[in-house]
């Protein structure tokens, strides 16, 4: 079962197998397989007394490889709701109407990465040009769509709109 699990997860077991030659130690007592979650499967080791000054004393292999792969701990999240408490309707992310502008003609606008932060240590060029606003992509505007509720798509009227002449586009597909 050893050689199996060896083979399904390389590099698991040979810091263990080189501890157990320099302590002289033939074969583990005891090795079996628990299953933690439906994404990592954990190895548990239980092994001879003389073998237990090798093992690593803290956590899992889990956290033990975690800081070397962040990926692994931290997944992808957008807080969309499909199905609202109250109504059960789908529900606005509101951080995605702080940050962006919808345009009546489906584009969204968002400020450059980075425009309020060192700015100090930027050069005034590039100052100039992080103060600028910038469309999002096709993809990106699918998602905020998909992201935003019908209220926010609607069209809004408003007095000197800074943005009047960017909301009618003419031959664009978004």
């Amino acid at each position: 079962m050893a050689a199996a699990l060896v083979r399904k997860v390389p590099g698991l077991l040979r810091p263990l197998m080189t501890c157990a030659r320099a302590a002289k130690i033939g074969q583990f007592s005891t090795l079996t397989r628990t299953q933690t979650s439906p994404i990592f499967a954990a190895a548990t080791i239980r092994a001879s007394p003389a073998l237990h000054s090798c093992l690593p004393t803290q956590g899992g292999i889990l956290q033990r490889v975690t800081p070397l792969l962040p990926s692994l701990g931290l997944q992808p999240c957008r807080t969309l709701t499909y199905f609202g408490l109250r109504k059960g309707k789908k529900k606005t992310v509101r951080s995605v109407v702080k940050r962006f502008l919808r345009l009546h003609c489906g584009l969204w606008v968002r400020r450059q990465a980075g425009y309020k932060k060192k700015l100090w240590k930027k050069m005034p060029a590039r100052r100039y040009r992080l103060r600028q606003h910038v469309f999002c992509n096709k993809t990106q505007s699918k998602m905020l769509d998909k992201m935003t509720g019908p209220f926010w798509k609607r069209r809004n009227w408003y007095l000197d709109d800074p943005y009047f002449k960017y909301h009618d586009r003419v031959n664009l597909k978004v």
